[in-house]
């Protein structure tokens, strides 16, 4: 079957022969014409042929494409005709008639290339001949753009483009035609560059001859070369002959490729345009058939390759080259070529569109059979099996495919086309030429091309830089975008470039020039701004600039530059601003995207339970260093690494800074930089030549016309020799190597210095050089005349006078010079022309082209040096640094563009850049930076700047301050870690809310002790129209308002209202709660940082006042409770901000309370926690350090604060000082007794000083300036510790032992229990009178509710025997004892002080109590609410008064009683308990004396004084209870110390007390009382006369009680009392006179006893006639007929003993120790060693220790009176006495009304073992 491809070709041929016959030339029909005719015979012979086949590819293509050929070059062809055959040649290669695999192909395309590009027609009309020209573009588009094209010659490729280009710049012809050429120009560019990858670089020596070459047809080469187009191979393809077989085969490394165009499918399926597809890669996915091929397409010359070209040797380059350049002419150029495009195309180079599926589709199978032809074959087999003889048919040319050469050679045409200084060049050949260049760089990877890449480091990058000054936008524009394309792909190449480039823009952006177009400045932005945004760019720009010695601070510079150009001068945002804002943020997004990264990948990391390692980022970036140390082995000199680490780049930079002030001073004075730098270290002392030379020469911004001076020098001429060996002059030509020196530094004027200067270089020169010439003055003339020469080329004042040298003269100059002989006269040619095309430029001389010139050249110098080296580095690396440089810039423009920007999206940018700003600063914890952010967005958030009063509207009506604040309270939730000085900005930011009433109401309600919601809102109902001003203001203004005024006044508008319903929307989605919540999560340093911003709101006059203060507290102190893990790391600056609050508190406000219920809070919920609880208690001695009328003031809410506070925790108080502070409290607050004077004169002291005082630094008190903590003294330290009160003159009739004063010291003081250096319990306290009922103190007055509660929290203790402990044992007694008196009588004290309080304040009395109404009256602006609280609530306790102090008395007496009955169990309890447990410490005792010292004497105390009480109901309760107490079976225990003790501790003071008149209104009520009294007291007597006989004190105290008796006789009105002593003093005396007690001991029955004597002249002063009544006889009887009668009297006194004892007193009760009732242990002092005791040492205080002790104090000066004890037969169990009764004189002398004995005066003190 005969192929279907003939018979197109032969349809085509009918249409061209019809056409050439139909016109009027060919009329005739003859045969024989048409065989005269060529065209036509061409065609007739070739119908013959394709009749004669059946396979077209059995013909080469050149048979049938001849005569089309030939129409086409015909001159005689009209237009239409050669249009015909155009359109046919396009066919056949769109057809792909054309077999890209026949041996004859390559000769086809490249007649078929020659033709089409010298096409000649004869021309009609310009429209129609327009349509051809449009036909040759066509055919040239498509036969470059088949797979066929691969087969045209660089020839070939460079004259195709050129007729495109005549085309396109001939101005003469249509538009339409013009920009058609340039599009086929686009197509052609596209697919030459995207083949770039394929081509490989020729050998060097290689590449001249090939250039040279280029426009001339090769010859003489074998038919071999019509293999395949060489993709990949950059490699000349070879065209030697056959002789050479070394390089003749392409190497198996897939260097041939194949295509595999099946079923010769047409490549291009229309003749349009082909689009590009964007990139090799992109088109490998689309066909499957490339499977292996491209993954090298873009790699270097591999070795083998390298191996087969590095052959310089190899003679066939010279051979190849020199038949064909012998045998072919130049090209002609057709008629349209200009004379100035022939001087550019030469030479030619070419990229391709990937486009193109031939290209993908040959990839296929070239490794797998690439290995089957060996280097050495001489015959090549292609892929497809074709096998290819070297043959030399063709007149032995081999055609070579195009290759680098030509795409070299346009590249370099179209850089030449962009060169501005050329006049050829129009400003559409200048477009032109950028538009391709853009092409050319988006298609290939042009910088891999070492030829290519120094066409752009040159002339390239130079006319881009130049185009920048011009001033059409469009080729601005265009250079910009090519200059992007550039430094995008090729920066590490162009160091110095991208420099310049910057610095341009720089300037454009900033440059002052009205002409300057606004579109310039704004493109030029945006040109940096896509910069910035590559990856990495901006870090480069900051380590390869900023860090490098000798460059400009571009990133810093630009920086600046942008933050600058981000605020609006005029106030308009424009683009610019934006576009520079755009920038800034680059950095910042592009950063925060690293930390995301990190963040998230430290995350998986954790997830995948690894180890996370500190240092990942350093990992990360030293794995990507290693990475890029593949690609880049380069490292710049200055750096130790790769990746320097950012210390280095630190010192680096410091020493730049250093560098350039050195540079600055030497351009002024050489000697004064280079001493400058040596200061600083950075050149050695003394002056190394080397190292200074290397400095000048490598600092660029040295003045050179001071280098020349400096290494001039005659001083310096060994500097001038290492600086001149710095240069090498390897290989230069001396006017070259001249050039060079003379560029490093201003040639200086004078002779003699230029001598100096030319000598050193010459021999240096010739040294270089291996000593050419001569000798050196040969050389040095010849670099002299080099100079001359070149003064009289260029001087413009030389060639006014002169013309200028001619080579002749010159050469004539020089006759002779050289040793005598003449100098090579080629050499000197050369010379000649060099320095006339080009002068040789002295610095700081040029202007214009020329200076532009001369620093281009320095510039490219540099660049080639290790300097020119780019650091690539990976993404991430430096972030910190640079974020370091650009936060402050950036955040200042954000702000600045948030403030002015009213445009959502622009609010929106800046919003979310503050947020990566933060998260970038949290992420490397930056706590500055953040501060700063937060400082800034709290201006916009409107709440510091506006009044209170227009707060809500305001803010509410402003959606930009409604997204500050959300973003302030996000960011602050979310990295609040890194906030140190901004949490006082967000503070003053909830105050403004807290003010305008914008809070949360849960932020805004606290807990308080009293209020029965148990909450308080800290914010006043009525908020006054202005903070501070006063009620009168307020309504003058009201009252001057006008009418329209006034109505805003009286209600909000209801844009008001909504706006501050948006307000408190806004709010709520901002949290502020969360910031306390989530406190707990924060680190400590910045919980410190928010609880300082807390604590420094303090009112003052200005800022704020106490309700801010309150709500700071409030929102501390519940900060404080939720970070209650780690409270100890805060507790210090909470306690020294409550302690300053409370204790520096002048006047009672709210602030203070809030202050002590805070304070309070904190205990109760932090005492469960171990570790902190001691620090906890101590700082309630804060409350104790307050001024008195402050704290009575807060005495309600501490009394209930307390009371929670030991329901809650009364189990975690374990130490005795503890349990001092908590009692002490009680006893203030429930009772008014004044804090310790001790703590207030520091307090006091304290005040003036504004820091608080740490716990330990509480005032501490010694031992020995006050006695022991409770509530009574022991005998001993009455006397010891106070000095002795020698001599008590007192009337009989006073027998108020106590409370006339005696021993009534240091009333004062209390406990402020601080821990005692003895093992005993700690604690300072007053002297209290032993003998009195009452403790002593001075009680303030009191707050009844507070009393209450306080004596509610004593029964909570005392009821649960757990809370009892050795440690608050005794406390218990004392507080309860201070309560009885405070209760006394209905709390009369309390009123009586309190109304003297009222009366006296201003004279200034003792309390400084303010009344109520003054307190009113002294706080300003508190609601009525906070005024009715604290302080004394006196009318609601009018009426409830006295109910409540009954019912308190009568608990306190019930506690007494409770804790008097079971201490003795509680006591035994506790010693059994220590005894188990063995522990060290104090011991404590159970036994009967310390029992009665520590508790029953003071508890019996406390109920005999409530016997005193004016109210009957509890005076007779008190009795009775007084009575059981009494007889209860524990005391039996007691011996007669203790009992003595009894009588004149409790029983004595309370008949005395209950003499006076208590109660006036119940006289009856009181006779009753005096009579229980006296009876109580018989009672005792009697019950315990057995063991009271033992006493030696026994007479006085006998004495004692009938002057008691006396004195009741005669103190009732009524008959009660004078009926009922008789009676109880009979009784006494009989059961006396039975026991024998009146009776001398000696005298058995006998005489009566000095007692006996003593007794009865007592008595018969009051009763008279009792003696005779009751014994008859003077004698005393014979006791034993008094027996029944002393019996009687005997068991009537146990009328009601305790616990049914009815025992006679003689045997005492055997003791019972109960031990289950355990408690703590803790030691008690031996009560007996308390009257030695040292006085630095706790004294125990002992009340019953009354008999002598071994060590006790001064014996008696004068002899006591002694009676002998009378033995009696009664006396049971007691032993007969033997001691002396001793009586005690001053005793006897103060109760008597008459003197016992005329004994003299006691001079001395009284001995403390005698009194009673």
């Amino acid at each position: 079957m005969v192929d279907k491809n003939i018979y197109i070709i032969q349809g085509e041929i009918n249409i061209v022969v019809g056409a050439i016959k139909r016109n009027a030339r060919w009329s005739t029909h003859t045969p024989l014409d048409e065989e005269r005719d060529p065209l036509l015979h061409s065609f007739s012979h070739l119908k013959e042929v394709l009749n004669s086949i059946t396979e077209l590819s059995e013909i080469e293509p050149n048979v049938f494409l001849r005569p089309f050929l030939e129409v086409i070059r015909s001159e005689d062809t009209t237009g239409p005709i050669t249009g015909l055959a155009l359109t046919s040649v396009n066919k056949f290669l769109s057809y792909a008639l054309i077999d890209p695999t026949h041996e004859g192909t390559a000769e086809g395309m490249e007649n078929m290339a020659d033709a089409v590009t010298h096409a000649r027609f004869v021309g009609t009309d310009p429209a129609s001949d327009e349509v051809v020209l449009m036909k040759i573009l066509q055919v040239l588009r498509t036969l470059l753009l088949t797979p066929v094209g691969a087969h045209l010659t660089n020839e070939s490729v460079c004259e195709i483009m050129q007729s495109c280009f005549r085309i396109c710049f001939e101005m003469r012809l249509s538009e339409l035609l013009r920009k058609s050429a340039e599009h086929t120009l686009v197509d052609m560019v596209q697919l030459l560059f995207t083949r770039l990858p394929q081509f490989k670089e020729e050998p060097k020596n290689y590449v001249g001859t090939n250039m040279k070459k280029l426009k001339m047809r090769a010859g003489g080469m074998s038919d071999s070369s019509k293999w395949k187009k060489q993709k990949r191979s950059p490699r000349p393809p070879r065209h030697m002959t056959k002789v050479m077989p070394s390089s003749e085969l392409p190497t198996p490394n897939g260097t041939t490729l194949s295509s595999n165009l099946t079923g010769g499918m047409p490549f291009i399926d229309v003749p349009t345009p082909v689009s590009s597809v964007s990139s090799e890669a992109a088109s490998a996915v689309v066909s499957p058939s490339t499977d292996s091929g491209l993954e090298f397409s873009s790699q270097t010359t591999s070795k083998e390759d390298l191996t087969d070209l590095e052959q310089p040797g190899s003679p066939g380059y010279s051979t190849a080259a020199e038949p064909g350049s012998s045998e072919l002419g130049v090209l002609e150029q057709p008629d349209l070529q200009t004379q100035q495009e022939r001087a550019h195309v030469e030479k030619a180079q070419s990229a391709s569109v990937e486009s193109i599926p031939e290209v993908l589709e040959e990839c296929a199978s070239t490794a797998d059979h690439s290995d089957s032809a060996s280097v050495h074959d001489m015959d090549y087999v292609n892929p497809r099996g074709v096998r290819f003889t070297q043959s030399s048919q063709k007149e032995g040319t081999a055609l070579v495919p195009y290759g680098l050469p030509c795409i070299r050679e346009l590249f370099r045409f179209l850089i030449s086309l962009t060169n501005p200084h050329d006049r050829h060049n129009s400003e559409v050949m200048i477009h032109m030429g950028l538009h391709l260049l853009t092409v050319a760089l988006e298609s290939a990877p042009v910088a891999q091309c070492q030829s290519l890449l120094g066409l752009i480091k040159d002339e390239m990058c130079r006319h881009l830089f130049q185009l920048l000054s011009v001033e059409r936008l469009n080729l601005y524009a265009a250079s910009l975008r090519v200059c992007f394309l550039l430094f995008e792909s090729m920066r590490e190449h162009l160091k110095f470039q991208l420099e310049m480039y910057i610095k341009k823009l720089m300037e454009i952006i900033t440059v002052e020039n009205p002409k300057m177009p606004y579109e310039m400045k704004e493109m030029a932005l945006e040109a940096i701004v896509q910069l910035w945004r590559i990856p990495s760019f901006v870090t480069e720009l900051y380590i390869n600039y900023d860090c490098d010695y000798y460059c400009s601070n571009l990133f810093e510079d630009l920086t600046k530059l942008l933050s600058k150009n981000a605020f609006p001068v005029s106030g308009q945002l424009y683009t610019t601003h934006l576009l520079s804002l755009d920038a800034l943020l680059t950095v910042i997004d592009s950063t925060e995207a690293h930390c995301q990264a990190k963040v998230l990948n430290s995350l998986t990391q954790q997830e995948k339970k690894e180890p996370a390692r500190a240092s990942h980022e350093a990992v990360d970036v030293i794995r990507e260093a290693s990475n890029t140390d593949k690609k880049f082995t380069r490292k710049p000199p200055r750096f130790s690494s790769l990746l320097p680490d950012p210390r280095e780049l630190i010192e680096i930079k410091n020493k730049k800074k250093l560098l350039i002030t050195g540079t600055e001073q030497f351009n002024q004075k050489p000697k004064k930089g280079i001493q400058f730098l040596q200061e600083k270290g950075l050149l050695t002392i003394p002056m190394d030549n080397t190292e200074v030379a290397q400095w000048l020469r490598e600092n660029p911004r040295l003045d050179k016309k001071m280098i020349g001076e400096f290494v001039s020098d005659r001083k310096n001429i060994d500097l001038l020799e290492s600086f001149v060996s710095t240069f090498s002059f390897q290989g230069l030509r001396l006017d070259e190597a001249l050039r060079l020196y003379l560029e490093a530094f201003r040639l200086p004027g004078e002779a003699p210095v230029i001598q100096r200067l030319l000598e050193a270089f010459t021999e240096h020169w010739r040294n270089c050089n291996g000593s050419p010439f001569a000798n050196s003055d040969a050389c040095f003339a010849l670099a002299y005349a080099v100079i001359m020469l070149n003064t009289d080329q260029h001087n413009h004042n030389v060639r006014k006078q002169n013309a200028p040298m001619t080579l002749e003269e010159f050469r004539k100059n020089l006759k002779g010079v050289n040793g005598g002989k003449d100098f090579e006269q080629d050499i000197l040619e050369d010379m000649y022309h060099a320095i006339k095309n080009e002068e040789i430029v002295m610095p700081e001389e040029q202007t214009g082209l020329v200076r532009e010139n001369y620093v281009w050249n320095v510039l490219l110098h540099r660049g080639a040096t290790p300097e020119g080296i780019f650091l690539r580095v990976p993404p991430g690396s430096y972030d910190l640094d640079l974020f370091t440089m650009t936060w402050g810039p950036t955040i200042a423009a954000l702000s600045y563009v948030f403030d002015k920007s009213l445009e959502e999206t622009i609010i929106q940018k800046a919003i979310s850049g503050f947020r990566k700003c933060a998260m970038i600063s949290a992420h490397y914890g930056l706590s500055d930076v953040f501060d700063n952010l937060i400082i800034s967005l709290c201006k916009f958030t409107a709440l510091s700047s506006e009044s209170i009063e227009n707060l809500p509207s305001v803010f509410g009506s402003n959606p930009k301050a409604h997204i500050a604040a959300k973003t302030v309270f996000h960011l602050a939730h979310r990295h609040g870690d890194i906030l140190r000085e901004g949490w006082k900005n967000i503070m003053e930011a909830m105050l403004q809310l807290f003010r305008a009433q914008l809070l949360p109401k849960a932020m805004v309600e606290v807990e308080d002790f009293v209020d029965p919601n148990g909450k308080i809102s800290l914010q006043r109902e009525e908020t006054p129209s202005n903070r501070g001003e006063s009620t009168v203001l307020s309504f003058v203004s009201w009252l001057t308002l006008s009418g329209p005024e006034q109505s805003s006044v009286r209600g909000p508008s209801t844009e008001n209202q909504e706006a501050k319903r948006m307000a408190l929307d806004c709010i709520k989605q901002c949290d502020p709660e969360k910031m306390i919540t989530e406190s707990k999560f924060l680190q400590l340093e910045s919980l410190q940082e928010l609880m300082k911003a807390l604590v420094s709101v303090t009112p003052d006059e200005e800022t704020y006042d106490e309700e801010d203060a309150a709500f700071c507290l409030e929102m501390l102190l519940r900060i404080v409770l939720e970070n209650r893990d780690r409270v100890g790391c805060v507790w210090q600056t909470v306690r020294d901000h409550l302690y300053h609050l409370c204790v520096q508190a002048q006047d009672f406000c709210f602030l203070v309370e809030r202050a002590v219920v805070g304070l309070l809070r904190l205990a109760i919920r932090l005492l469960r926690r171990e570790e902190i609880s001691g620090q906890v208690l101590l700082s309630l001695r804060i409350l104790l350090l307050m001024k008195p009328s402050v704290l009575s003031r807060v005495s309600h809410q501490v009394a209930y604060g307390l009371h929670e506070l030991l329901k809650t925790n009364a189990a975690n108080i374990h130490s005795g000082d503890d349990w001092a502070t908590l009692f002490t409290l009680l006893e203030c607050i429930g009772s008014g007794v004044k804090p310790p004077a001790a703590l207030q004169a520091t307090a006091r002291a304290d005040a003036s000083d504004t820091g608080a005082q740490s716990d330990s630094e509480l005032p501490s008190y010694h031992q020995n300036d006050v006695s022991l903590d409770r509530g009574y003294t022991s005998d001993s330290e009455v006397y010891t510790d106070h000095g002795r009160p020698g001599k008590i003159h007192r009337s009989a009739t006073d027998a108020d032992v106590v409370n006339s004063g005696w021993l009534v010291v240091g009333k004062d003081d209390i406990d402020n229990a601080k821990p005692g250096s003895g093992p005993s319990r700690p604690g300072p306290s007053p002297l209290v009178n032993q003998y009195s009922l009452t403790v002593g103190l001075d009680l303030g007055p009191h707050d009844t509710k507070s009393l209450l509660k306080c004596v509610e929290s004593l029964s909570f203790i005392v009821r649960d025997a757990a809370h009892i402990t050795p440690d608050n044992f005794e406390l218990c007694v004392k507080t309860l004892r201070i309560f009885v008196e405070a209760s006394l009588n209905g709390g009369c004290k309390s009123q009586e002080k309190r109304s003297k309080s009222h009366k006296y304040d201003s004279k200034g009395n003792r309390f400084k109590k303010k009344s109520k109404e003054g307190s009113m009256l002294r706080r300003p602006r508190t609601s009525s609410q906070h005024a009715t609280r604290g302080g004394h609530s006196d009318e609601d306790e009018d009426e409830g008064v006295p109910a409540s102090y009954h019912t308190v008395s009568l608990q306190l007496l019930d506690l007494m009683h409770t804790l008097h009955t079971r201490a003795a169990s509680i006591y035994s309890s506790w010693a059994e308990e220590q005894r188990h447990l063995e522990t060290g410490g104090r011991k404590i005792e159970a036994d009967s004396r310390t029992l009665w010292a520590h508790c029953w004497c003071p508890l019996l105390q406390g109920i005999a004084c409530l016997c005193c009480d004016a109210r009957r109901q509890v005076r007779m309760q008190a009795l009775t209870y007084l009575q059981r107490a009494l007889l209860v079976h524990d005391l039996q225990k007691l011996d007669a110390l203790e009992w003595e003790s009894c009588f004149n501790k409790v029983l004595f003071p309370l008949l005395t007390k209950l003499l006076e008149n208590i109660s006036p209104a119940d006289i009856g009520g009181m006779e009753e009382t005096r009579m229980r009294a006296s009876t109580l007291l018989s009672k005792v007597f009697l019950q315990h006369l057995s063991p009271l006989l033992s006493l030696s004190t026994f007479a006085a105290l006998w004495l004692t009680i009938l002057d008691f008796m006396d004195k009741y006789m005669h103190a009732g009105s009524s008959d009660l009392l004078s009926e009922a002593i008789p009676e109880s003093l009979k009784n006494m005396l009989l059961v006396m006179d039975t026991a024998e007690i009146f009776h001398s001991a000696d005298t058995r029955g006998g005489s009566p006893s000095a007692l006996w004597e003593i007794t009865w002249e007592r008595i018969d002063c009051f009763l008279p006639h009792l003696r005779d009544e009751l014994f008859k006889q003077t004698v005393i009887q014979d006791p034993v007929p008094m027996e029944p009668h002393s019996q009687k009297p005997l068991i009537s006194a146990h009328l009601a003993p305790a616990a049914g004892d009815t025992r006679t007193p003689g045997h005492p009760p055997a003791p019972e120790i109960p031990s289950e009732l355990g408690a703590c242990d803790l030691e008690k002092p031996d009560p007996r060693a308390t009257s030695s005791s040292s006085p630095g040492s706790p004294v125990a205080s002992s009340p019953s220790r009354l008999s002598p002790t071994p060590d006790g104090p001064t014996p008696l000066a004068q002899s006591p009176l002694i009676l002998q004890p009378l033995a009696s037969p009664l006396q049971v169990g007691v032993p007969p006495m033997t001691l002396p009764i001793i009586l005690n004189p001053a005793l006897i002398e103060a109760t008597s009304p008459v003197p016992l004995l005329a004994t003299p005066r006691p001079t001395d003190p009284i001995s403390t073992s005698e009194v009673n």
